[in-house]
């Protein structure tokens, strides 16, 4: 996790709206982030790509010139850059919240939205990224063992997921939900708790953010995910990881 002189970490804000950026700027540094703000996607793409690692997590809105925000996340995903990010839509329309989950986007904020609301869900991806950290920093190998199901393994030390003896590359929230899945394995998962166990708040009750998840977890890590074999449906509950027989 990367930490600026402050010891905060770093927000990219980029959004074309000079009084959005203001609004989510000062929402984050009361929040105890360190802020960036863009106004254009093709300078936001430039600075990512160029240094990632300075930066800890993206708010992107969807409407930039030169570069929309699902064409940035996209490329990012392609190139295998990590990074977490969090769309802001400016309608409240499914079929955008679903494009941008389907193309990477860790999370998506509808405009108008609450600064606090906001400021909630960058912290509930922050938690996550910081407990993989410090597992890794620690290396307490005999504490954190690789978890292991069929043919898929994850290190949360190293914070790798092998599936048939390769690495799969996958996002910090596919790799947490994965996780959540094989320590509960088994066992039916509704959509709420995963919601409040992996994406870390509950007021929000969209479960299709799990759905999308789910089907690009599958997409990785199953032999067939139209014929999973991991991760079964539970017709009007939710889900179930099971164990092979």
């Amino acid at each position: 996790m990367n930490t600026q002189s402050t010891g905060a970490p770093t927000v990219l804000i980029v959004d074309d709206e000079e009084s959005i950026r203001k609004l989510v700027d000062f929402a984050m540094q009361r929040s105890g982030f360190a802020t960036e703000l863009m106004a254009d996607g093709a300078t936001a793409f430039e600075r990512i790509t160029s240094d990632p690692r300075s930066l800890d997590i993206v708010i992107l809105d969807v409407m930039l010139p030169g570069m929309d925000g699902f064409e940035i996340c996209r490329r990012l995903r392609q190139m295998n850059l990590l990074l977490p990010i969090i769309l802001l839509t400016a309608r409240d329309e499914e079929i955008d919240r679903v494009l941008g989950l389907e193309i990477g986007a860790d999370d998506y904020v509808t405009k108008p939205f609450s600064p606090r609301e906001l400021a909630a869900r960058v912290k509930a991806v922050m938690r996550r990224l910081s407990t993989q950290s410090e597992a890794r920093v620690s290396g307490e190998e005999d504490a954190e063992e690789p978890l292991c199901v069929g043919d898929i393994t994850l290190n949360l030390v190293r914070h790798e997921v092998q599936v048939r003896g390769k690495v799969v590359e996958l996002t910090p929230t596919e790799f947490d939900l994965l996780r959540f899945f094989m320590e509960h394995r088994d066992r039916v998962l509704t959509r709420d708790q995963l919601l409040d166990q992996v994406w870390g708040y509950s007021a929000v009750r969209d479960t299709r953010i799990v759905d999308v998840h789910v089907s690009h977890l599958r997409d990785k890590i199953e032999p067939s995910s139209k014929k999973p074999t991991y991760i079964r449906t539970v017709r009007g509950i939710g889900y179930k990881f099971l164990s092979p027989q």
